[in-house]
C-alpha cells in the first residue's frame, strides 16, 4: 500500500524495453541521433505544431530553465505559494536566473487567484527600480494539492500574462494526470490558451529518469541550449532519454498510465467519502489526494503497511481539522493496484 509518491513507482515495462532496446549500438551525442529527432518529431505532433524540446534529468531543471529563458534584472516571478518552485526547489529557480525573486500569489487549492495575480503585478510594477521588474507567471498542471485548472481558469491566467506582456510557464510535472481529467488535448491544454514554455515531466507516470521542457516559440531554441548546456543538462547519451519518451509517448500509453493512476485515486475518493469517520479535505482532480484522518487510524494504516506523508494544514482548513485528526496527502499511480487500495479503504472505519 504505496501512497507516498508516484516518484516511488517503479518504471513500465515498455519503457524499460525500449532503453534495452537502445543500449545496444552506437548513435551520435548530445541530442543528434535519430531516435532523438524521432522524438522531437513525435512531441511537435503531440502538440500539433513544431515545437522545440530539451531533454533534461529533472522537473526542477526544467522550471528553473524556463524561468531563467525569461530573466529580467531585478525579475519577479509569480507563482501559487503552494508551487513546487517555491516550496520544494531549494531556490534553484533564483540560482539559475541570477536572482529572480519569486512572488507568491495566494489563491485556494493550488490554484492562483487572478485577482490577486493582477494586484501583485501592479505592486510589483510601483516601486520603480527599487522593487524590481515582472518577468514570468508559472502555474502548476496538476497543482500541488491536487486540484486541475479548467480550461477557462487557464485562459483567465494566460490573458492576464499577456496583458501584462510576461511569458506564462506551465509545471506539468502531472501534465498528463491532468490532461485525461480535463479530456482535452495537449495543444488545448497549452500554447492554444496562451502557455510559452511548458515542463514535460515523465518520470512521475512510468518512466526512469526523463523529462523535457517544450518551448512553443521555437526562436528561443538556440538560447535555450546555451542555458541547458552551462546548467550541465546536456546528457551526452541523450538517447537514453529519448529512448523512454518513444516509448511513453507511443500509441497514447501515457494516457493510459495517467488515466490508471487518476482511476485508483477516484477509487480512494469514492471509498473515503463512503467513511464515518474520514473525509477528503477537498475535492481533487488528479492523483494526489489529501485526506482528514483520526490520528488513531492513521497509526493503524501504518501498521498495516500503507505508506503515505503527513501534511501541514493550509490556512484554508485553518479550524475544521480537530486535535485527533491529521491531514494526509495520498498519491497513486500506474503502478497502483486495486487491492492496495481495498485494503487501504478496510482499515478506514
Amino acid at each position: 500500500m504505496i501512497f507516498s509518491s508516484d516518484n516511488w513507482a517503479g518504471a513500465h515495462p515498455v519503457i524499460a524495453e525500449s532503453l534495452v532496446k537502445a543500449a545496444g549500438g552506437f548513435a551520435s551525442a548530445y541530442g543528434t541521433s535519430e531516435l532523438d529527432k524521432k522524438v522531437e518529431k513525435a512531441f511537435s505532433e503531440v502538440f500539433e505544431r513544431d515545437v522545440a524540446v530539451f531533454f533534461v534529468a529533472t522537473g526542477t531543471a526544467a522550471n528553473s530553465l524556463a524561468l531563467a529563458s525569461a530573466n529580467r534584472p531585478g525579475g519577479h516571478v509569480f507563482c501559487h505559494r503552494e508551487a513546487h518552485v517555491n516550496v520544494d526547489e531549494c531556490g534553484a529557480p533564483e540560482f539559475f536566473s541570477h536572482g529572480a525573486k519569486l512572488s507568491p500569489v495566494d489563491g485556494t487549492h493550488g490554484k492562483i487567484n487572478p485577482a490577486l495575480l493582477e494586484k501583485q503585478i501592479k505592486h510589483s510594477r510601483g516601486g520603480g527600480v527599487h522593487g524590481g521588474q515582472p518577468m514570468a507567471i508559472t502555474m502548476t498542471q496538476a497543482t500541488e494539492a491536487g486540484t486541475v485548472y479548467s480550461l477557462d481558469e487557464i485562459d483567465a491566467i494566460a490573458n492576464i500574462a499577456k496583458s501584462a506582456n510576461l511569458p506564462l510557464h506551465m509545471d506539468g510535472a502531472r501534465f498528463a494526470n491532468a490532461l485525461v481529467t480535463l479530456d482535452t488535448t495537449p495543444a488545448e491544454m497549452t500554447w492554444k490558451r496562451g502557455v510559452d514554455l511548458l515542463s514535460f515531466g515523465g518520470t512521475k507516470n512510468g518512466c526512469w529518469c526523463a523529462e523535457a521542457l517544450i518551448l512553443f516559440d521555437t526562436s528561443k531554441a538556440e538560447e535555450m541550449g546555451y542555458l541547458r548546456k552551462r546548467s550541465a543538462q546536456l546528457f551526452s547519451k541523450s538517447r537514453f532519454i529519448a529512448a523512454q519518451f518513444d516509448a511513453y509517448l507511443e500509441g497514447g500509453l501515457w494516457l493510459d498510465l495517467a488515466r490508471h493512476a487518476n482511476g485508483m485515486a477516484n477509487r480512494l475518493a469514492e471509498g473515503v467519502a463512503a467513511s464515518n469517520s474520514t473525509r477528503l479535505a477537498w475535492p481533487t482532480g488528479s492523483n494526489e489526494l489529501f485526506v482528514i484522518l483520526k490520528k488513531e487510524t492513521a497509526s493503524r494504516l501504518e501498521a498495516e503497511g500503507a505508506v503515505f506523508y503527513d501534511w501541514p494544514v493550509p490556512h484554508t482548513l485553518a479550524g475544521s481539522v480537530a486535535e485527533d485528526e491529521g491531514l494526509y496527502r495520498l498519491v497513486t499511480s500506474f503502478a497502483t493496484q486495486t487491492a492496495d487500495v481495498d485494503r487501504f479503504l478496510d482499515v478506514v472505519p
